[in-house]
């Protein structure tokens, strides 16, 4: 029994200088796989986000939705369509995107804060225009698969102010209104770059950036990560994850991290212990 309580005690007292540090400052959070489709690891993230800011940080969320989207894509009879693993969005993809990410998607992680003892907020990328969006350069078979022309904060910092959790989807609109669909990860980089955040966290179910040998890699400079991009360690799926990160930590983000979504309390064990549960990508 002693034992035990004198273990929960150093927990707390580990904690507290990552505290201190992290007071006031801006965590933007990417949010996607295994942590998003798991009931039990749902609710351990909405319980770590709450807490974040209950100790004075303000958590900001990305979400994604891939597999949601295809779902309801073949419940509806419309087969998925990818090419290089982008997926092809036409005007009736793209409600179905903005229907799930928006509809279903959003407004859960939102109920699930706040049954947690947060305030979330839902928002699309277009409200408040906060992502301002344009076609994929030289994609023009992809339909309405967009990239970040600019993200204006403003509507986020009124909320942190608020005391509120941000919950974004990453739908963004054009000068016209024309509506795209946006890649979840580099939506969240662009916005921890515009936000100044202190950190950008990414949700995966890989433990984190892996070199050829399947050896975890707990912390790269962005020289490292793009060597290991030439040499084809980093590939596929992880691409976009990286380039996040590095668009963030170029942006001025204090460090990147990709860590394993699959491991209970990820989050708070990345940002309130010695070890952390990933690599980290520092500039």
């Amino acid at each position: 029994m002693g034992s035990n309580l004198n273990e929960k005690a150093q927990i707390l007292v580990e904690a507290l200088p990552y505290i201190r540090a992290f007071f006031g400052k801006t965590i933007v959070i990417k949010y996607g796989g295994a942590a998003m489709t798991e009931a039990a690891l749902k609710n351990q993230f909405a319980e770590d986000v709450v807490l974040m800011k209950y100790v004075g940080m303000n958590p900001v969320i990305v979400h994604g939705g891939g597999p949601q989207i295809s779902g309801m894509m073949k419940k509806l009879g419309k087969e998925p369509k990818f090419v290089k693993g982008v997926r092809v969005t036409d005007a009736e993809t793209m409600e179905i995107v903005e229907m799930v990410l928006g509809g279903t998607i959003n407004k859960e992680i939102v109920t699930l804060i706040n049954r947690h003892g947060g305030r979330g907020v839902g928002l699309s990328g277009k409200d408040g225009a906060l992502i301002q969006a344009a076609p994929m350069k030289g994609e023009a078979e992809m339909g309405q698969v967009g990239e970040v022309k600019m993200i204006d904060p403003q509507i986020l910092k009124t909320l942190e102010g608020g005391r509120f959790i941000p919950v974004i989807s990453p739908v963004g609109a054009d000068e016209e209104g024309r509506s795209y669909n946006i890649n979840a990860d580099l939506a969240a980089g662009k916005v921890a770059s515009a936000l100044s955040a202190e950190k950008l966290l990414i949700l995966t179910d890989v433990s984190g950036i892996l070199d050829d040998k399947g050896t975890l890699l707990p912390t790269l400079s962005r020289k490292e990560v793009q060597r290991l991009i030439k040499k084809g360690v980093i590939s596929k799926g992880m691409l976009p994850k990286v380039e996040a990160a590095l668009t963030a930590v170029e942006g001025g983000v204090q460090k990147a991290h990709i860590i394993d979504g699959r491991v209970p309390h990820a989050l708070l064990l990345e940002i309130f212990t010695d070890r952390g549960v990933g690599t980290e990508i520092i500039a």
